[in-house]
């Protein structure tokens, strides 16, 4: 079940994404024009179709694309038989360069504003949840990693590159764990010390086999929250509101503690020692394989939030939304240079189905669909023959120098823009499997 919700989520996800780009081109060629032949969400074949007017809208059964065809251009349907006539009024290629120019950007700005628009309205309606660094008064805890590059549990983070910081969350920030000489300063036994961020941070970060890419937790007290019908917990007699402060001999304080103990006991019946209306009880579960439980801990350290009226979420949400740009040309800067592995670094349909998660959650499916569609928006610019970027680095070459690449060039440039997609999506789709099954 929760593969199929995964997939699910996904072919929502891009289906909706993959509408509203090839709709930008659509509806901007019929703007000029333009005859548009078909408008497909998915690839062939074709699982059904109708036509309206002139234009073939149809659902392919491949569901990880989609595409527009206008009379008249070289695209991936390679049709050149048309190319050899006389062009006609309302063919592509008939009408003038900057006109083509906004038809081939009108997918990448139709995907900016749909993510801008994600985060506007999120923000408006929920506002941004944070928890204060004040709030974090237990320190840390580091996973593997964290340990790795100097942290220490109980360290207390009170500066980020050598300033001090509201959120708790800016010590992930992109623009800090991307960047060259960050530093984090902890308070560990009454003395300040700084933390480096060593030159192959983003490699060991994207490694499966390290842990979670939060290298630290909070300390963070908890109870039990929503409890997940017919998992271990439920099982076990486990309700809403129980502190657990044992498992087996090991105390329990700390969420991160109740994670690594349950780890420790995988696959083996455990007690549990909880307290429920100021009352002990001694439970036993059965710990499941993974090391989990099957519930939601609920924080007991105090998170805020901060309420945008619709007109203060604007720019908020357009900030949230071009700052994923800004991630994106920095992750792809760091593995130009080689100081991160593509192989790491990249995911494919399996990676982002796995994001989207095994169980639906509105706000966090929303907020992944309003990233992919900032990330589809700047793949898609990126200048590579048979991408949206490809045509508007020759369309923009036609225009500054008066004269337009032959359509031989263009058919050719097609094909290996064709052949290098294919390639990077067969490497991205067996680097998936293989990041999932070693």
């Amino acid at each position: 079940m929760d593969i199929l919700i995964m997939a699910g989520q996904l072919i929502l996800g891009l289906t909706i994404l993959v509408g509203v780009h090839e709709m930008g081109h659509m509806l901007t060629a019929k703007w000029f024009g333009m005859r548009v032949e078909k408008f497909a969400i998915g690839f062939p074949p074709k699982l059904f179709g109708k036509k309206f007017g002139e234009t073939e809208y149809m659902i392919g059964a491949v569901p990880l694309g989609g595409f527009v065809k206008i009379t008249g251009m070289i695209d991936e349907s390679l049709d050149t038989e048309a190319m050899s006539q006389e062009p006609q009024p309302y063919e592509f290629r008939a009408k003038p360069a900057w006109q083509r120019l906004i038809v081939m950007l009108g997918g990448i700005i139709v995907n900016v504003l749909t993510g801008i628009l994600i985060f506007t309205i999120l923000t408006a309606k929920y506002g941004q949840s944070y928890l204060p660094a004040s709030e974090v008064r237990f320190g840390v805890v580091p996973s593997k990693l964290g340990e790795e590059i100097g942290f220490r549990k109980g360290d207390k983070i009170v500066k980020i590159n050598g300033r001090p910081f509201e959120q708790f969350d800016d010590v992930y920030d992109p623009e800090v764990v991307m960047g060259n000489q960050s530093y984090y300063t902890v308070e560990r036994n009454g003395q300040l010390l700084d933390i480096k961020l060593p030159g192959d941070f983003m490699d060991r970060l994207s490694d499966s086999q390290n842990d979670p890419a939060r290298f630290v937790e909070p300390l963070n007290p908890f109870e039990v929250g929503e409890v997940v019908a017919g998992r271990a917990a439920a099982k076990a007699g486990l309700q809403p509101g129980d502190r657990i402060l044992r498992v087996g001999d090991r105390e329990i304080n700390f969420f991160p503690e109740l994670q690594q103990a349950l780890k420790d006991n995988a696959g083996k019946a455990t007690a549990l020692l909880v307290q429920r209306n100021s009352q002990p009880i001694t439970l036993t579960a059965n710990v499941e394989e993974e090391g989990t439980l099957g519930f939601l801990p609920k924080s007991l350290l105090q998170y805020s939030t901060k309420d945008y009226s619709f007109i203060e979420a604007i720019p908020a949400g357009a900030s949230q939304a071009f700052g994923i740009v800004s991630n994106q040309v920095q992750a792809f800067g760091k593995i130009f240079r080689g100081e991160a592995s593509a192989s790491k670094s990249l995911g494919g349909p399996m990676a982002i189905a796995q994001t989207y998660g095994g169980t639906f959650n509105w706000i966090k499916f929303w907020t992944l669909t309003g990233m992919l569609s900032m990330v589809l928006a700047f793949m898609n610019l990126l200048p590579i023959p048979a991408l949206d970027g490809g045509h508007v680095m020759f369309l923009t070459y036609e225009m500054v120098s008066g004269r337009k690449p032959s359509d031989k060039f263009l058919e050719n440039s097609q094909k290996v823009g064709m052949a290098l997609l294919l390639s990077l999506m067969v490497f991205v789709i067996f680097n998936d499997l293989f990041k999932t099954l070693f």
